[in-house]
């Protein structure tokens, strides 16, 4: 027969925590509906959110159809197929393109491993996290789905809630790691400028960003 006091310090965290100041914020609503304000929290420069296939700044596509995203996913949410490009009119500056691209957020875990193993930083992720899918069909994203427009920006989605700020620095995270985590590149820039999302100048290593 268990010992009534092993109930006691079982219950003792839970009688502990009614006492302490909640750090839950209230969710009031969301944007655009007025009397309703934003309170939530501001996202982390390395949050893995929705992912985009960029492009480079002539408009082509960075995927290079080598199906190594679809390899290294643990989730197998993750459907790659390369075709052959053009000579006359290229999608992409190699031989093949990804002609096939699709990722099922049904079972996507964020992990961010399709960022690391891509020769060419075409995948990246945003800072968007929310999604409201109406049906099944909807959570998987196609290529037409996840490429940048011309300007280098995600397309928004009907079903999507886009906030300030969660558009840029879509590669922060892979910047901020190493290779093989040799601790000699801390510090180093390791990636050129971003090109998929616009030009901008090369990022530091963890330790400056986290400054």
């Amino acid at each position: 027969m268990a010992d009534p006091l092993d109930y006691i310090r079982g219950f003792a965290v839970t009688f502990k925590k009614l006492f302490e100041e909640r750090l839950t914020l209230e969710y009031k609503g969301g944007k655009g509906k007025p009397g309703t304000p934003d309170e939530k929290r501001e996202k982390a420069l390395r949050l893995h959110g929705r992912h985009v296939l960029n492009r480079y700044e002539d408009g082509m596509e960075k995927c290079i159809g080598c199906e190594l995203y679809a390899g290294v996913c643990p989730a197998k949410c993750i459907s790659v197929r390369g075709a052959d490009n053009d000579h006359d009119n290229p999608t992409s500056p190699g031989e093949r393109f990804g002609y096939v691209y699709q990722i099922n957020y049904l079972r996507c875990i964020h992990c961010d491993l399709c960022v690391e193993a891509c020769p060419t930083q075409a995948i990246t992720e945003s800072k968007l996290f929310e999604f409201s899918f109406t049906n099944r069909n909807d959570a998987i994203y196609t290529k037409n789905e996840l490429l940048v427009d011309d300007q280098g920006k995600p397309q928004q989605l009907p079903w999507e809630d886009w906030r300030e700020g969660e558009d840029q620095h879509t590669s922060a995270w892979m910047r901020a790691t190493s290779p093989s985590g040799d601790h000699r590149y801390e510090g180093v820039v390791a990636w050129s400028g971003e090109l998929g999302q616009g030009v901008r100048q090369p990022e530091a290593g963890q330790s400056e960003v986290e400054q």
